[in-house]
């Protein structure tokens, strides 16, 4: 039984629970049968797809439980989307689908698990070049899905696609389709308050599908005790909301995408050039016979009476108090209540997770007026993702916009970011917990089979780097992702992601547990996951499985503290010193009866027979280098805009002159969204 008590989770005994689990999981996007590629027509069959065997088929599940619980990731991020539940017509539901995922969780309550339910989309739809929301929800407003690609209302990738430039599709999220589905969901009365769906208005009648959807799920699982909470959204947008100056592409300049007025433009048949190439050329309509731009009809552009397109309110989506963060401020929060409202009238002990939008602040609410809420943001290393590049000396400060350069001062960096979400949930929520909901690597750093062995140490490190980051904030987090059928050229079946910490190429061997995981030395870790007090520090090594914990206690548990011990790193046993107390060992879990004379225990763990090790040096000059030339010759510069400019403006050769990440520029000079 999982609560919150003084900004923090804790047990039935008062002690303060450590969460520490991954995202399960990445293939949930899609569909489980058909499984086709964009090419395939039966793509656009929305009507006839089928999530049943996601996350994996149910015969399946008690290897994969068991897995994940002898890595000890125990709490897990379960992804629905709502195309899943409701992708047939609108109140027409997947009670197969919803029963079978019922089945799946029920069993992994057997398993010990704890769960958080995410309805997960990413740019609104799988029909978007993401995934969530089922097509119907862009027909019904008038767009036609088969035409978003022709007229960049939207960027889709074959999943099959040979490495597409990694996170080009997040610039859907100012492309005319995601953008305009954003805004209506969450501001429509605002801001297109003349376009209804079924005589209602459209925020009115997608919020409410939305919360009816996710409340279908909420009255089978009701009776779980394990199922925790619910998310509100994952990685919700503003879509327009806030947008100043619609002849701007605003903070999406990394890659040629189209102003918002330029995008209803080619959405109307009208060819622009972006980025000085002519798009949409042969002048295709992205509306539904009979429908024309909902935007044209909400007054904010038209033609003249030479038939020319002229824009009428250039900053219609800055109109009221013209703040760029009303959407936190006001649209968001509003939508958040509004959604813990439904859930607790069907489960009333649910704990609600909020998130902003990502790299933005975190939304106005306050854990007074939401109680039980949760926040959970998502953080990754950013450079690591957006180059699939491991760097030892150069990272990047994602909420600042910084280059850092140096591993102590990335690592301290990383810290430092995590804090920010920490600092978030007490002063500006009203002090509520903190969970990273995504965290993670890609796996994919080479796409030569013959370099994989290489990945193996990189991805370790690379990871390693983030848990650090958590385990110096003593903070919980879900890893993104596990996904039960990764496979080499597939991925996570997602715009050629590859994030998953199985894959069912590399196992080797089914008979050993461990064998397809990836990353092992880093994700398999000691972490404390009940503590009788407060945790002060925490400390592991990947490469020589030294672990340190110290804590204060609370002299009104009467518990004892539980660190989950694995075995991957400890196949010839391990050693354990206590400042003060005793212990005893029950399978993966190290109990510890501290002694309430010292304020401050500490608990150590060490391989058995373990000789000194000492950690590799890896010198700077001559580890940065290869990876600058390597970076400029091909992966850096096309998919990473910002730090294209960084380099051209001769940023980073002198953040490399400087010793003192302070000394680095900021980015925000280069790449913020200030006609956003």
């Amino acid at each position: 039984m999982i609560r919150i008590y003084n900004a923090h989770f804790v047990d039935e005994h008062g002690r303060m629970l450590l969460l520490r689990g991954v995202n399960l999981g990445g293939t949930s996007k899609i569909p489980f049968a058909p499984r086709v590629e964009l090419s395939d027509p039966r793509f656009y069959d929305d009507r006839n797809v089928s999530f049943v065997g996601r996350p994996f088929p149910l015969d399946e599940a008690d290897e994969h439980f068991t897995r994940l619980r002898e890595w000890g990731l125990t709490f897990l991020r379960f992804v629905v989307t709502w195309e899943a539940i409701e992708h047939a017509a609108p109140r027409e539901y997947d009670t197969e689908f919803l029963d079978y995922v019922s089945a799946v969780i029920k069993k992994a309550g057997e398993y010990g698990f704890q769960i958080l339910i995410d309805p997960h989309q990413d740019v609104w739809s799988r029909f978007t070049g993401g995934s969530g929301a089922p097509a119907w929800t862009l027909e019904v407003v008038g767009f036609d899905v088969t035409k978003l690609r022709a007229t960049g209302a939207a960027l889709l990738h074959d999943w099959n696609a040979d490495r597409p430039p990694l996170l080009i599709w997040w610039t859907n999220y100012g492309r005319l389709a995601p953008a305009t589905l954003f805004t209506l969901f969450f501001a429509g009365n605002e801001f297109a308050p003349e376009t209804k769906i079924n005589g209602s208005p459209a925020q009115e009648f997608l919020q409410q599908h939305y919360l009816d959807a996710f409340a279908q799920l909420a009255l089978r699982l009701r009776g779980m005790p394990h199922v925790i909470g619910y998310e509100v959204m994952n990685e919700p947008s503003r879509g327009y909301i806030g947008w100043k100056n619609l002849r701007s592409s605003g903070q999406f300049k990394y890659w040629p995408t189209p102003s918002p007025y330029q995008a209803m433009l080619l959405g109307s048949g009208y060819p622009q050039r972006v980025w000085l190439k002519m798009t949409n050329d042969q002048g295709e309509r992205v509306w539904l016979p009979g429908h024309e731009c909902l935007w044209k009809q909400n007054g904010v552009w038209d033609v003249d009476s030479r038939g020319r397109p002229q824009l009428l309110r250039p900053a219609h989506f800055a109109r009221g108090d013209g703040n760029d963060f009303a959407f936190r401020h006001d649209f968001y929060p509003r939508f958040a209540a509004r959604f813990a409202e439904t859930i607790r009238e069907i489960d009333p002990r649910a704990l609600i997770f909020i998130q902003g939008e990502p790299g933005e602040p975190a939304p106005r609410l306050n854990g007074a007026e939401l109680p039980n809420m949760v926040y959970a943001p998502h953080w990754y290393d950013g450079l690591t993702l957006m180059v699939r590049r491991y760097l030892n000396h150069l990272g990047a400060d994602m909420l600042k916009r910084r280059i850092v350069i140096g591993s102590g001062a990335i690592q301290r960096s990383f810290a430092a970011q995590l804090n920010v979400f920490r600092h978030e949930a007490q002063n500006d929520l009203g002090g509520v917990p903190v969970l990273l909901g995504e965290f993670g690597v890609p796996f994919d750093l080479h796409n030569k089979t013959l370099l994989r062995a290489a990945d193996e140490l990189l991805t370790t490190r690379a990871l390693d780097r983030s848990f650090r980051a958590l385990d110096a904030n003593v903070m919980g987090g879900t890893l993104w992702n596990y996904s039960a059928d990764n496979v080499h050229g597939f991925g996570d079946a997602f715009n050629g992601e590859d994030l998953s910490i199985f894959c069912r190429s590399e196992q080797k061997d089914p008979s050993d547990i461990h064998s397809g995981g990836r990353a092992l030395r880093a994700v398999v870790r000691p972490y404390p996951r009940a503590t009788a007090g407060t945790p002060l520090t925490l400390q592991y090594d990947w490469f020589t499985h030294h672990f340190e914990y110290e804590f204060r206690h609370d002299s009104n548990i009467r518990a004892p503290t539980e660190i989950f011990v694995p075995e991957y790193p400890y196949k010839d046993g391990f050693l354990v010193r206590v400042s003060d107390g005793s212990y005893e060992r029950r399978d993966r879990i190290l109990i510890y009866y501290h002694d309430p004379q010292n304020a401050i225990h500490r608990i150590t763990i060490q391989p058995a027979g373990d000789v000194l090790l000492k950690r590799p040096k890896v010198h700077c000059i001559f580890s940065i280098l290869p990876h600058f030339n390597r970076l400029l010759k091909f992966d850096l510069l096309p998919h990473l805009g910002w730090l294209k400019s960084c380099w051209d403006t001769n940023f980073v050769q002198k953040a490399v002159k400087s010793d003192l990440v302070s000394g680095c520029p900021s980015l925000d000079a280069i790449s913020s969204p200030e006609d956003h």
